[in-house]
């Protein structure tokens, strides 16, 4: 039995999978979905390779995932850093916006590869900001919400016609994030 053998490739990736997530701090719950890993094979996982090193400073998030969306939203940095994400899970064909400016999944479910295009999208997130604000599992519900398109929706500025992430039940003056921290707006 070698480690190489293609028949234990699949197993290896999800193992991967879940060390990668578990770098990002991610909930037992998030790295179940993507891996099928179970919650104890998780977690014995984390306490092999993580508890116990102390160079690592990686917690173990308990509780449900964030579900909120107003962290998106909040203030123009926070929506920046969400539209980044946005163009991220885009770019990495998570999900795909139709001529209508929908946000659609391009997964039925999570798995492996799913993963780890994630982890791609939020690596490349945490090296194009300086400071920032949102964790992984943050990053795990604005994919989910951006792609129902009720509760988030992506805008268009009528400054400099960019999208942005925008709450779709507050006021939108069609103003990006960006044009607003510029000093765009009048």
């Amino acid at each position: 039995m070698r480690l190489t053998d293609d028949r234990y490739s699949g197993e290896r990736s999800q193992f991967e999978l879940a060390l990668r997530m578990i770098r990002h701090e991610a909930r037992t719950r998030t790295i179940r979905e993507c891996t099928g890993l179970s919650d104890d094979r998780i977690r014995k996982l984390y306490t092999t390779y993580f508890r116990n090193s102390s160079v690592s400073g990686i917690k173990r998030r308990r509780g449900k995932s964030p579900r909120q969306i107003t962290r998106f939203v909040k203030n123009s940095q926070n929506q920046i850093q969400a539209t980044t994400l946005v163009a991220l899970f885009s770019a990495g064909l998570l999900v795909r916006i139709d001529q209508n400016d929908f946000v659609h999944p391009c997964w039925p479910r999570p798995d492996v590869e799913f993963g780890h295009r994630l982890c791609r999208a939020y690596e490349t997130y945490l090296m194009l900001h300086s400071r920032p604000q949102l964790s992984f599992e943050w990053a795990w519900n604005l994919l989910h919400c951006i792609s129902y398109n009720d509760e988030l929706y992506l805008a268009n500025c009528n400054h400099c016609s960019a999208f942005y992430v925008q709450d779709a039940y507050a006021i939108d003056h069609a103003i990006c994030p960006a044009c607003v921290i510029v000093g765009r707006v009048h």
